[in-house]
């Protein structure tokens, strides 16, 4: 049996698929860009500001589940331009609990809506 969350701090769908989705003791949560959730537009600002974006959506969604970002085990990041990963990195680390997830990232052609960063995760919950 499945379960879907969304959260009134993170973006709708803007597509046919689920925000977050439990499946037993997992919880996967779609790749989140960096949509503020009030007005469902891409927020101004570089890979800092849109990093952070992202991972308040995260950790929107975490919450309506009822887990944080210390039940999360895997992300993976995808970048529009990999010189950017060590600003991308410093705000990722101030949401991130110790230990730090395992991470994928990868440099991406192009990204919805044009955005910098996109971020997905997986979460073990009880």
């Amino acid at each position: 049996m499945h379960q879907v969350f969304s959260a009134a701090g993170a973006p709708k769908a803007i597509g046919p698929y689920s925000p977050a989705i439990r499946a037993g003791n997992l919880l996967f949560l779609s790749g989140q860009i960096p949509i503020d959730p009030a007005t469902g537009t891409v927020i101004d600002g570089g890979i800092e500001a849109q990093t952070d974006q992202v991972m308040r959506n995260i950790r929107a969604l975490l919450e309506a589940a009822g887990a944080g970002f210390q039940h999360v085990v895997r992300t993976t990041v995808y970048l529009i331009d990999m010189d950017e990963f060590a600003s991308m990195n410093a705000c990722y680390a101030r949401f991130v609990s110790d230990p730090p997830p395992a991470r994928a990232t990868v440099q991406v052609a192009r990204l919805p809506r044009d955005v910098r960063v996109e971020i997905d995760a997986i979460a073990v919950v009880s």
